[in-house]
């Protein structure tokens, strides 16, 4: 592992001392409007995000469901691609040194980038960590050039993980554990807080490093109680579907900061 910031493990780290629920919004780069990405990014930050995961577009995902891929398509129509994502990060990085950048994508785009010059571009922009859903723990090297140069590889577990697995994902995730809380796509309805809080006390049983909540998460409502027992709530669709349409950098912002300021309050307010 090469020297650099560990920025999500200081993050968590102040959670903690802090007593605070994470959150983390996930918006595709590049969607709705290329040019003002860093200002949204800025907004999230503003509205009380804690870290920020940034989708690759890619064209045939596998774990979204159809509103981060109809945001994907509409990137990829506007040509957006790794180099312009990890542009963005860069430039919020002039800004923003301490909040972390984590990139959910698939393989595909890391390959054709070359997985090695990827994860030293992404280390030189500012990325602290990588989650991609079609590089599971069985396959663990082929992303090494990555964890290599310095990013987190976040993994993946779900309620139909089993053992051995369940542990081996648990002893190998770096940054954070990223539970998915029901079987299916992102933005599906499936959400039932007790049965997750159940499995997350298993899963905490096995994990040295925080445990984020994403999937169903939609409004303050659910993050609150999923924020009761989690480490972080990870909030995606719902956002994304809300800022779609936005015309204007200063419209987007807007939609960014009225729908996450209420969710970090009530994430407050449980705590």
């Amino acid at each position: 592992m090469k020297a650099g910031r560990r920025r999500i493990d200081d993050r968590f780290a102040d959670l903690v001392a802090k007593g605070r629920t994470g959150l983390i919004p996930f918006i595709t780069a590049g969607d709705p409007l290329p040019g003002a990405m860093v200002a949204l990014m800025d907004a999230l930050v503003d509205s009380g995000a804690d870290l920020i995961e940034l989708g690759v577009p890619f064209s045939d995902p596998m774990a979204d469901g159809p509103v981060i891929q109809h945001a994907s398509e509409r990137a990829l129509a506007r040509g957006v691609g790794l180099r312009q994502v990890l542009d963005w990060v860069r430039e919020f990085r002039v800004r923003d040194d301490d909040t972390p950048v984590v990139l959910m994508g698939y393989m595909n785009p890391v390959e054709v980038h070359g997985a090695a010059r990827f994860g030293e571009d992404a280390v030189a922009a500012g990325v602290d960590g990588v989650l991609l859903v079609d590089c599971p723990i069985e396959e663990w090297q082929a992303a090494e050039p990555l964890r290599a140069a310095g990013l987190d590889q976040v993994l993946l577990a779900a309620p139909t993980t089993v053992e051995p697995r369940l542990s081996a994902v648990c002893a190998a995730t770096r940054g954070f554990l990223y539970y998915v809380s029901f079987a299916g796509i992102t933005g599906a309805d499936g959400l039932s807080p007790e049965s997750v809080r159940e499995r997350v006390a298993q899963v905490r049983e096995r994990s040295a490093v925080p445990i984020a909540v994403g999937f169903g998460v939609r409004d303050a409502g659910s993050a609150a109680a999923i924020g009761a027992f989690a480490d972080a709530v990870v909030i995606g669709s719902a956002l994304v579907e809300r800022l779609a349409g936005a015309a204007t950098e200063t419209d987007l912002c807007h939609r960014a900061r009225d729908f996450i300021a209420p969710i970090r309050a009530a994430l407050d307010c449980r705590r």
